[in-house]
């Protein structure tokens, strides 16, 4: 088994509170998981106006799909609307 983890950071620009943010994240939570049937939560910074940090999971049975799938998942996010992408990291767990 394949455990992909992808954690991004973003900044969600011209939010003014937390209702703004969070309607930023979820909408891109929702796409993810509908699109590329992966775990999305928020992870971090749940309190900031302007920041927030989001975990992605998915398990595979093969490390290329899962590097290829969190790749692409890194490229929507960079052109994503309202917010940009400010830090990521990938990590893959492979197990027997």
């Amino acid at each position: 088994m394949v455990i992909g983890i992808l954690q991004v950071e973003l900044i969600v620009d011209g939010s003014e509170s937390l209702k703004d943010k969070r309607r930023v994240v979820r909408s891109m939570k929702d796409r993810l998981h509908r699109e590329h049937q992966v775990s999305v939560a928020e992870v971090d910074k749940q309190e900031s106006l302007t920041h927030a940090v989001l975990g992605i999971v998915m398990a595979s049975s093969d490390v290329k799909y899962t590097q290829s799938v969190l790749d692409k998942l890194v490229d929507k996010i960079q052109k994503g609307r309202g917010y940009y992408l400010h830090d990521y990291e990938i990590e893959i767990l492979s197990g027997r």
